[in-house]
């Protein structure tokens, strides 16, 4: 599993990443494969080979962490694990769960990442 510095060397990686998917939509989209036609989004995932990356932070305990995951309808992979910096807890990890990245957190990554 990457860490952070070594994940901004991934360009391949980096690329992949769909900045606007939540934990909840994989779910639904890799999942839950009865639900996907009722949005009309776009996305339409038809075998194991349709994956996508995207960002989740895990807030159960401390530290948290900001995990990349790779996902497809058979598995999640874990491709990078980082602590969220102490600045995002407060806004992002107000409650224990699993969260999606958004706004300065999302802009921060894309910085940090040279996604922007």
């Amino acid at each position: 599993m990457l860490n952070l510095e070594e994940l901004k060397r991934e360009r391949t990686i980096i690329d992949a990443i769909d900045w606007d998917m939540t934990p909840e939509e994989a779910v639904r989209l890799y999942l839950e494969w009865g639900n996907n036609w009722a949005r009309g989004d776009g996305y339409v995932i038809r075998s194991k080979d349709d994956y996508t990356v995207y960002f989740v932070v895990n807030c159960w305990s401390r530290p948290y962490y900001i995990y990349l995951i790779r996902r497809n309808s058979e598995e999640a992979v874990e491709l990078a694990r980082f602590e969220l910096p102490k600045r995002f807890e407060k806004p992002v990890c107000e409650l224990k769960g699993l969260y999606a990245i958004e706004d300065d957190l999302k802009a921060w990554l894309k910085s940090e990442l040279g996604a922007d």
